[in-house]
């Protein structure tokens, strides 16, 4: 049900954002997406906007092109820790799930701040952390615009969770979600695996 309050703005993709409303966000680094990948969709029938992230995903999943940064493990944690940061110490936003892979991030949180302020904090601290990291000081390393979807309701918020934690899982990188370390799965169930 669409809030009293909400802010669209349109960049390349469309970004509906009611107030108190959980949203699917997903972030690209810069170069990953290959020019080719359109054409390798299935072209039987027309495909809705959500057929058409999954098939997309599934081939970003693949990581068969462009950088692959976050498969390095120091990166990987310096994004988890900072997506934690916002929900715990900074309260930006609750944070409901998060994976890392090894090219794009899922997360499913809640904004208690502008979505643009958010994303903007984690892709800057992050690319300039990962950057440093990579010797590769000042050069872009998140794609400018992010993917965000507002869930209407708590079935689809519950679809939406599952699928970013069996992420990993999808792209056969662990058998059980909570195997991904670069997830929420993993830090929901570390206590019990101790």
């Amino acid at each position: 049900m669409l809030q009293e309050a909400a802010v669209f703005y349109r960049r390349n993709l469309p970004h509906w954002h009611p107030e108190g409303q959980a949203l699917f966000i997903t972030w690209r680094l810069y170069g990953s997406v290959p020019a080719p990948l359109r054409s390798r969709l299935p072209r039987k029938r027309k495909l809705t906007a959500g057929e058409r992230f999954v098939a997309e995903d599934r081939a970003f999943d693949k990581a068969e092109a462009g950088p692959l940064w976050l498969k390095d493990p120091r990166i990987a944690r310096i994004v988890a820790e900072t997506l934690e940061r916002g929900d715990r110490e900074l309260g930006q936003y609750i944070l409901y799930a998060f994976a890392i892979m090894a090219n794009h991030v899922h997360a499913l949180l809640e904004p208690r701040a502008p979505l643009r302020r958010i994303t903007n904090g984690i892709k800057g601290v992050t690319a300039r952390a990962a950057n440093r990291l990579l010797k590769r000081t000042g050069r872009r390393f998140w794609q400018d615009e992010s993917f965000d979807h507002w869930v209407r309701d708590a079935a689809e918020f519950e679809r939406i969770r599952r699928y970013i934690e069996r992420n990993p899982v999808a792209a056969g990188l662990v058998k059980e979600p909570e195997d991904w370390p670069w997830s929420s799965a993993a830090r929901r169930y570390a206590p019990e695996r101790s």
